[in-house]
């Protein structure tokens, strides 16, 4: 079955950087857009950042274009979401997901960023 697994959420200072990771097994990970999302709490889950299967398009919700960047190795069936600049606002649960059937049809666990003031 498709697991995806993320790591290297933290507790971070506003103006701080995190590395998240996502390890995907079960699935052929090239062939797969990826994305990612989150969640504060209250919220609703939004989305994030996206990175295609070919050719490696990406798009970002405009709160993080120019703070955020996600890419993929697909030697390594890992995607990543590079954080600078981080910002209170940005601390939720973020979660990977994985295209299936045109729609994300796979998540991950999720991994906690808190940014303090």
């Amino acid at each position: 079955q498709v697991q995806l697994v993320e790591s290297g959420g933290g507790l971070v200072q506003a103006g701080g950087s995190l590395r998240l990771s996502c390890a995907a097994s079960g699935l052929t990970f090239m062939n797969a857009d990826m994305g990612w999302f989150r969640q504060a709490p209250g919220m609703e889950r939004e989305f994030v950042a996206s990175i295609s299967s070919i050719g490696g398009t990406t798009a970002y919700t405009d709160s993080v274009k120019g703070r955020f960047t996600i890419s993929r190795d697909n030697a390594k069936n890992t995607l990543y979401l590079q954080m600078d600049g981080l910002k209170p606002e940005d601390t939720a649960v973020y979660y990977c997901a994985a295209k299936g059937m045109g729609r994300y049809k796979y998540w991950g666990q999720g991994t906690q960023v808190t940014v303090s003031s």
